[in-house]
């Protein structure tokens, strides 16, 4: 078995408080039944057991954003954010989500959650800074630049839509691509409201009916965002599909809450916020393609409501936030307002891929379960040694999805295992079956036999190119 390194923490340092907050019961690891949770809001696993290994005190590099501590790092913040807004339990007190309602919102919980949000923006977010395109020219450039961004994603929406439209199973890559607007639309709707709440009108006269348009705007096609998953076989209940999010899904609306939040983030809030307008109109036609191709045309109106955004009507927005900023306090609004724009853009840039990359993977499980064949005979034929994980496991012993920062095999020694990177249908694994699963692809499993042991050899970009 290869080394795992456990680093040493104290209840006050970054990681200390990381894991006092994920010790929280509603975090707890997955059991076999609670694969779908569509009756307790509150209950978001998390994978605890991991937080051992894990380095939340350093921000992490622009190249490990869909790695593991990027996938539990935004479920925790998700979280955080969720720590002040309302939640209804199931049922009355003895229900499993009356008793996670309690611990979720427990004082405890929410000052650990204002603690451990610090330090999960810090590690998650700070690569942002090192990927932005520069503003020059002030307000003006950035109405230009905005609008020059417009035009881009018309003409090419996201790669994620043209793989889910290519694959083979496309119902399923529907369905997939489906939940991760669960992890996306609701809680933009709500960093919206958060946003719309204070003060502020006399230093900004238009700002709240601008928020208070978009959120009545989203709230009237509310019923139509029901509708769609409900035409999909889906439930509306929020985070039913939790364990199925990806990390990058959500990032996004993570880093508007955030911003919404810390008012020192105003600016970035407000550029953030326009760019999540912009997206969701020059996707709306693609994604209804999708699932009413899928689905029917059961919620379509949930895509062809949204506001049509046109360069002038974009260029007009962005002067009615940013102009009162700027007579205030001069070129640095348009520049945090551009801050916030380019994250956001970079977020939603890593979401496009990701989403692509799980889609056509898990459309092709055949030919990496053939990659996996190939791998294994590399590896017994040639003598060579590789790191390796063995994993002996009780029935229904079940693992919280997750994302692996390597490739790996997994072969089935004894017994039988269900593998899942889906809603729906379990993929079947028994004795001498296996399966190549790349890096940060999102899976999780269950034990089906009395017992089941496995083994995970790592698998290096050289040995795949062996095949």
């Amino acid at each position: 078995m290869s080394p795992v390194s456990r680093i040493k923490s104290d209840r006050d340092d970054p990681n200390g408080i990381v894991r006092q907050y994920a010790a929280n019961a509603p975090f707890r690891s997955a059991t076999a039944e609670e694969l779908i949770n569509d009756d307790n809001p509150f209950r978001r696993p998390v994978r605890p057991h991991d937080l051992g290994f894990l380095d939340y005190g350093t921000p992490m590099p622009a190249d490990e954003a869909l790695r593991l501590s990027a996938l539990l790092g935004h479920r925790m913040l998700r979280t955080v954010h969720d720590a002040d807004q309302l939640y209804v339990p199931a049922a009355a007190g003895g229900h499993p989500s009356a008793e996670d309602a309690a611990a979720f919102r427990s004082l405890d919980n929410r000052i650990l959650a204002l603690r451990a949000g610090a330090v999960l923006e810090r590690h998650l977010f700070h690569w942002l800074g090192g990927a932005r395109t520069p503003l020059e020219g002030g307000a003006d450039a950035l109405t230009g630049h905005v609008q020059g961004v417009l035009e881009e994603r018309r003409a090419r929406p996201g790669r994620a839509l043209e793989v889910a439209r290519s694959c083979q199973h496309r119902a399923e890559a529907a369905t997939f691509t489906l939940v991760q607007l669960t992890a996306a639309r609701p809680a933009v709707h709500s960093a919206v409201g958060r946003g719309l709440l204070g003060d502020y009108g006399t230093a900004h006269p238009a700002l709240r009916t601008l928020l208070l348009e978009d959120l009545r705007d989203r709230t009237e096609r509310a019923p139509h965002y029901e509708a769609l998953l409900a035409g999909a076989g889906l439930s509306a209940e929020p985070y039913a599909y939790w364990q199925f999010l990806l990390g990058s899904a959500l990032a996004g609306a993570n880093h508007l809450h955030s911003a919404a939040r810390d008012h020192a983030w105003f600016g970035e809030f407000l550029g953030a916020w326009v760019h999540h307008r912009l997206d969701e109109a020059v996707t709306a036609e693609a994604y209804r393609g999708v699932f009413e191709e899928a689905f029917g045309d059961a919620g379509a109106r949930y895509f062809t409501d949204v506001p049509e955004l046109t360069g002038a009507g974009l260029a007009e927005l962005t002067g009615a936030l940013v102009g009162p900023l700027v007579e205030r306090f001069g070129g640095e609004a348009a520049l945090s307002f551009h801050r916030g724009f380019e994250d956001a853009r970079r977020l939603a840039a890593t979401f496009d891929s990701d989403l692509a990359t799980q889609l056509a993977w898990a459309d092709r499980l055949d030919e990496y379960k053939v990659k996996a064949e190939k791998l294994h005979s590399l590896i017994e034929t040639s003598g060579m040694e590789v790191d390796l994980d063995t994993f002996v496991e009780s029935h229904e012993e079940t693992s919280t999805t997750h994302v692996h920062d390597e490739h790996r095999l997994v072969v089935v020694e004894i017994g039988q295992m269900h593998f899942w990177n889906n809603v729906g249908p379990m993929i079947a694994m028994n004795e001498g079956d296996k399966l190549l699963i790349p890096a940060e692809r999102l899976h999780g499993s269950m034990v089906r036999s009395g017992t089941c042991t496995y083994h995970q050899p790592i698998i290096t970009e050289e040995m795949l190119g062996q095949i």
